[in-house]
């Protein structure tokens, strides 16, 4: 063996032929700078790996290429970077996909509300689970709770809406927790603002409660609530306005508490109402003031001043499926199995309200992109049209009111999940990850 030879091997090969045969002490002899330069590296090599494995946050250290690694599925092998940056994760339709395993049951989750838990309330159908969303130009990856907190490292995220919202908030608190568990470090005394975190991975997750997003108060009539509410159009709900401040992510919904007769007020003045067919007051439609309640959020979003790098995510509306009545009629829904694209109507109000969103997050992002604000869609609304199998129906713990059915809040686990599958790729995609 040469000198040159030994020189072109690596310091493995090195050493092992050193203890074997005794033939590289002649050539340390004649060449120390290489093997120093050799003994350097191994030992930069070695401090650098014991600095990894014992590293408290070795999070902070894993780069964008891994993350697109660790998160990459065999779903997306085949695609191109072209197709993918037209994936439209919104169109798209359900197809049979028959898990071996859940992403989390009730008892490896145990967050997951009595209200949600359908199995634990006597639902016995389990093949609604078996359905996975497809979008038309590529494929949707799985959810991956890895993944997803290395993204939200020392982050907080706010969701800010209704009972629907916070049903979001809870399917992904139990996506989450298969991979850290959570510390539940706040509850209000009516349980409407709550605040979870995860200590690991430095990440809180907060769900503050709004029936409307903006100012609204219900009449009272003798001391009781007579669900006729005075909405403010100019006026946000300080509620959750006042938390804004420290959130790095604030996803917004609204839409069910509006199905109810409504006063539009701008300042003093009446400028329309919903439901009241009152001859002097101008009549709206139900998504007209939702629009107007999230063009107010996004305005407030886009003056806020001490929000800098928000990140503002619409989720969209997601429709109720009652059928033969209403909620306080009688109405159900005991679907076992997903609608197809011709069985939904997307002229229907639900899209409608869908719509009406849409157009407020498109003109948020104009006004507020010179400003450094950033706004993202989750759009779910035509994946859940195609879903009357996914709510908990009668299966809800009902102890109050009974006869009623729940066909506006969804099971978990079941097709709520989905929204945080939507929700990630949207959330690699705006932190420049990748897109679908």
């Amino acid at each position: 063996m040469t000198c040159t030879g030994m020189n072109m091997k690596s310091s493995s090969t090195v050493f092992r032929e050193k203890i074997q045969f005794g033939k590289v002490e002649r050539c340390i002899n004649m060449g120390r700078r290489p093997v120093r330069f050799i003994l350097s590296t191994l030992f930069i090599a070695t401090i650098f790996s014991i600095f990894l494995l014992y590293s408290p946050n070795p999070l902070y250290l894993i780069s964008k290429q891994g993350l697109e690694q660790q998160a990459s599925s065999p779903m997306q092998g085949h695609k191109s970077h072209q197709k993918r940056e037209s994936c439209d994760l919104s169109k798209g339709h359900w197809v049979r996909e028959t898990r071996g395993s859940f992403f989390y049951t009730n008892s490896s989750c145990a967050t997951i509300p009595e209200s949600k838990n359908c199995f634990k309330q006597g639902r016995m159908d389990m093949d609604f689970l078996n359905w996975r969303w497809k979008p038309d130009q590529c494929d949707l990856p799985p959810f991956n709770a890895k993944t997803f907190l290395q993204i939200v490292q020392g982050k907080t995220m706010a969701f800010i809406g209704d009972s629907v919202g916070r049903n979001h908030m809870e399917s992904l608190l139990c996506l989450l927790s298969q991979e850290e568990i959570p510390e539940d470090i706040y509850k209000d005394s009516e349980d409407r603002f709550r605040t979870w975190y995860f200590r690991r991975s430095n990440f809180t997750l907060k769900v503050l409660w709004t029936k409307f997003l903006i100012a609204g108060e219900e009449r009272m009539i003798n001391g009781t609530g007579s669900s006729i509410f005075d909405l403010q159009l100019d006026k946000v709900d300080d509620g959750w306005a006042k938390h804004l401040p420290g959130v790095d992510y604030a996803i917004v919904s609204a839409g069910h508490w509006f199905f109810r007769v409504m006063y539009l007020h701008e300042g003093d003045n009446v400028v329309g109402c919903v439901y009241c067919n009152e001859p002097n007051v101008t009549n709206r439609n139900v998504d007209f003031a939702l629009q107007m309640s999230f063009r107010a959020t996004f305005n407030y979003i886009n003056g806020c001043k001490n929000c800098s790098g928000l990140v503002t995510l619409l989720r969209t509306f997601t429709p109720a499926h009652f059928e033969n009545g209403a909620w306080n009629t009688r109405g159900y829904c005991n679907r076992t199995g997903p609608f197809n694209e011709t069985e939904i109507d997307l002229t229907s109000s639900e899209w409608q309200m869908r719509n009406a969103q849409v157009k407020e997050i498109k003109r948020a992002r104009k006004f507020g992109g010179n400003q450094g604000k950033r706004f993202e869609v989750v759009d779910v609304t035509r994946a859940m049209l195609m879903r009357p199998d996914g709510h908990p129906g009668e299966h809800w713990g009902n102890k109050w009111k009974s006869g009623y059915n729940d066909c506006v809040h969804w099971c978990m686990p079941g097709p709520v999940d989905t929204w945080s599958e939507i929700f990630m790729a949207v959330l690699r995609k705006e932190a420049g990850l990748s897109s679908l």
